[in-house]
């Protein structure tokens, strides 16, 4: 969803096209994260100018609730806190062992962030079931 050019058509058009009570599952980074916090303008996932949108928690659910979703259902994307943190480590012009030290470090602080409350992961996938 971060790369789509026309969004509100977009959800619009799934909307149309889902069966009833059909689902939709969109995977996005959260640029609320721990590891979005650490990197600042170096976090990999805002990935500019290829990610048009950035999303969290908080703006996803009322996005597609105004399309005619409900959110079910949240899962964590645990591995990629730290692919995402190896990423930006090198948009911070480090690379090597240390680079993948530190990513891997703060790739773990983020999930141990995100543990108890999802909507802290590096990324996050959401299940919406389309509403009649």
């Amino acid at each position: 969803m971060e790369h789509v050019h026309r969004l509100d058509e977009t959800l619009i058009e799934f909307h149309r096209i889902l069966k009833p009570n059909g689902n939709l599952i969109i995977a996005v980074p959260n640029h609320t994260s721990y590891d979005a916090k650490i990197y600042r303008e170096d976090w990999a996932a805002y990935d500019v100018p290829r990610h048009l949108y950035h999303f969290n928690p908080l703006t996803i659910e009322p996005l597609l609730n105004d399309a005619g979703f409900e959110l079910t259902r949240m899962k964590p994307m645990w591995f990629d806190s730290v692919y995402v943190s190896l990423l930006s480590e090198k948009n911070r012009g480090n690379s090597g062992l240390v680079a993948w030290l530190r990513a891997g470090l703060i790739g773990t602080l983020s999930n141990l962030s995100a543990v108890f409350d999802t909507k802290k992961c590096s990324s996050v996938i959401y299940v919406f079931k389309k509403r009649i």
